[in-house]
């Protein structure tokens, strides 16, 4: 279970809970969701956007419960213009997240196969890439994540134009160097 910001870094992830779980299930199973559930997150305050106070909240998809502090999609059976331009934008932001996770796999090669060490450390190297992406993003956004690794849409006409997110092997990729640190290559 993931949580990103804008910026494409994780904000949190929980490693551990059984995979035939549902997503609302995976939720209510972790520390995030006790938080959210007793409002002990350290939430930002609400932003001004446009004349506008808006709240910081979360977006998930049909999985997950309404609440007020996390957002999911209007059921296709009621869908008006407005709702259906609603999940659009909605699945826009949400797609953050899957974003984070499509930057991450190409880089940490033990992702794109089945983790082949002990069932033990498999969580540290979960969460060790995790901390890995953050700080790679930070010290190094122009060759670990390139602009051109990302989506981009064109408002006017609402066309989306993919990213090279989407095609892995053009990325820049972690290489081992002779001093034995790893070190970015394009």
């Amino acid at each position: 279970m993931g949580t990103a910001d804008s910026n494409y870094e994780f904000i949190y992830f929980k490693f551990g809970t059984n995979g035939h779980v549902s997503d609302q299930g995976v939720l209510e199973y972790t520390d995030f969701y006790d938080k959210l559930q007793n409002e002990c997150l350290k939430m930002p305050e609400s932003s001004d956007v446009k004349g506008r106070k808006l709240p910081y909240i979360f977006v998930g998809d049909e999985a997950f419960s309404l609440r007020k502090d996390f957002l999911k999609p209007y059921n296709v059976k009621q869908l008006t213009r407005e709702r259906r331009i609603f999940n659009y934008r909605l699945s826009r932001a949400r797609r953050i997240i899957e974003y984070v996770l499509g930057i991450l796999v190409p880089r940490f090669g033990i992702f794109k196969t089945h983790i082949n060490i002990q069932l033990d450390n498999i969580k540290d190297v979960v969460m060790a890439s995790c901390a890995l992406h953050n700080f790679l993003h930070r010290i190094s956004p122009d060759t670990y994540t390139p602009s051109e690794c990302f989506d981009t849409e064109d408002l006017e006409n609402g066309t989306v134009t993919a990213g090279l997110r989407s095609h892995p092997s053009s990325m820049a990729t972690l290489k081992r160097g002779n001093n034995r640190n790893h070190q970015l290559t394009g």
